[in-house]
């Protein structure tokens, strides 16, 4: 898959993949359909925090544990990769540094989810039964 290639995504998201089946054949569509939803609200949480500055660093560093978690779990790469530069820059207590690391970690979660929509999509017109 060409989001592989780009390193958009790794070696978890052919896992994901090699997990469907007739009985589930939209599971990888389906985990990120989670996913994309739980980590909205984890990123809006965090771009919130910084805006305001009404949170510890324990806990936004929390936050971000979370979403390289789920990040992770599902092979987001370059996601993972912002997640990772953002959480060592914050151990810092770079909070401007942190906040452009946020705009990366967003950046690069919609690229994701732009690239993903054409390839379920692309997935969902393939399984539908052809008529004859």
């Amino acid at each position: 898959m060409r989001l592989l290639i780009q390193e958009v995504l790794d070696e978890f998201f052919s896992q994901l993949e090699q997990l469907e089946d007739q009985n589930n054949p939209n599971f990888v569509e389906e985990v990120f359909t989670m996913y994309f939803r739980d980590s909205t609200t984890l990123l809006e949480t965090v771009e919130q925090a910084v805006k305001t500055i009404s949170i510890t660093l324990a806990k936004m560093d929390k936050i971000l544990h979370q979403l390289k978690g789920s990040s992770a779990s599902v092979g987001a790469k370059k996601v993972l990769n912002e997640i990772n530069k953002t959480r060592q820059v914050l151990e810092k207590g770079n909070l401007e540094g942190t906040k452009a690391g946020i705009w990366e970690m967003r950046k690069e979660y919609e690229s994701l989810k732009a690239k993903l929509e054409p390839y379920f999509q692309l997935k969902q017109a393939n399984s539908v039964p052809q008529e004859k």
